[in-house]
């Protein structure tokens, strides 16, 4: 697939593509679309023919064959393991005729991470529009039905919104760091009444005989890892889910990504019974998979939310995002924020269709951002 000034080539692993040449797209402030997280998902088989996750990453490169912009793209049979559901769209289009599957998805895989997903080399001349074109392109040549870039920046949702494509608004729970010195100075800017139940719940789940340590990358033991993966996989069951993720990625992140990786244990007489896995970005800690082998009261949000502050104060980080839905994150300091992704639909009837259901879904997401806002537990003025 060629331009005037460019060429797209698609890649069945991002093996094929260079690391150095990879990253300098994707900058290094969100781990989760560096070519070593992308790597260790597709080395340790959580993304490949098993879960349908098949790998088609895009290079945008010039005459030199210099990689100006990438894209982590995947095609695809079904619309599990996205956080972003479209199984309405595809039910639609098939019963009309069409063929909604495969398609392709530009995403970090199993990873509901706000980032960017279209990742240009700062020091090129591609702009967003551009790219987007080129996978339209890459549409129509290998007869996909759309590209759907989930999780996107809100600047590439702007810009892949004046390119066409239709722009999609989700919901997460995000904690910003106002500058607080430890956890103390954080309770003091909630409400006196919020406070209150937020001490309880971290006295309760720190008076069960438990220890919770903070590992990162080169700490964590492969016993430890091992530990980890059980936890993983009970909390998969318990939801129904699938395990994408194998036994092998979690060793082969830490492996790979180092310090970036931080994983939180909870352990009863030195046995790990609990653990919640974060990657932290340059300003950001993410919250990804959490699991336990006993019930301990409030150590979900021991581990999962308070842990997490805790170690972004100490690390001078400005955010913690601690994954995917879950409106009781507002009353630990987790306020809805927008989440953004932006879709391409060849079929025009089914893009006239979505784009109508799309305004109104929009509209019903920041009239329900706007109602869980009043829930902050942060003081309001003349409050205590």
């Amino acid at each position: 697939m060629a331009g005037a000034d460019f060429t797209l080539t698609l890649h069945r692993a991002i093996s094929e593509i260079d690391a150095a040449e990879w990253d300098a797209c994707a900058g290094s402030g969100n781990p989760f679309v560096s070519h070593a997280f992308l790597g260790a998902v597709e080395d340790s088989g959580s993304a490949g023919a098993r879960t349908g996750w098949l790998p088609r990453h895009a290079a945008l490169r010039d005459g030199a064959g210099q990689v100006l912009a990438a894209a982590p793209m995947y095609a695809k049979s079904h619309s599990y393991g996205e956080y972003v559901f479209d199984h309405g769209w595809a039910h639609a289009l098939e019963r009309a005729g069409g063929k909604y599957y495969p398609k392709l998805q530009v995403a970090s895989p199993f990873s509901p991470v706000p980032g960017p997903r279209l990742l240009i080399r700062p020091d090129s001349r591609i702009g967003v529009e551009v790219f987007a074109g080129a996978l339209e392109q890459a549409c129509a040549e290998l007869g996909t039905s759309s590209v759907h870039a989930t999780f996107c920046t809100r600047a590439e949702w702007e810009a892949l919104g004046n390119a066409g494509w239709l722009q999609r608004m989700g919901m997460q729970f995000h904690w910003d760091n106002a500058g607080y010195a430890n956890f103390d100075d954080f309770l003091g800017a909630l409400s006196s009444r919020k406070r209150k139940v937020l001490r309880r719940e971290r006295r309760d789940a720190n008076a069960c005989g438990l220890e919770f340590v903070a590992l990162r990358g080169p700490e964590i033991s492969r016993a430890q890892w091992n530990a980890f993966y059980k936890f993983y996989t009970s909390t998969v069951d318990r939801k129904w889910g699938s395990a994408y993720l194998t036994e092998q990625f979690f060793p082969l992140l830490g492996e790979r990504l180092g310090d970036a990786v931080v994983l939180m244990l909870a352990l009863h007489n030195g046995v790990p019974i609990a653990g919640a896995l974060n990657l932290m970005g340059a300003d950001t800690l993410y919250g990804r998979n959490w699991g336990c082998a006993r019930e301990f009261p409030f150590l979900h949000f021991e581990l999962c939310y308070y842990r997490a502050i805790d170690f972004a104060i100490a690390h001078g980080l400005k955010r913690v995002e601690a994954g995917a839905q879950g409106e009781h994150k507002i009353q630990r300091g987790y306020l809805p924020q927008p989440t953004y992704s932006a879709h391409y639909i060849a079929h025009n009837g089914l893009r006239r269709a979505v784009a109508d259901f799309l305004v109104d879904e929009r509209a019903e997401k920041l009239e329900q951002m706007a109602a869980l806002s009043t829930l902050s537990p942060f003081r309001k003025e003349g409050e205590t």
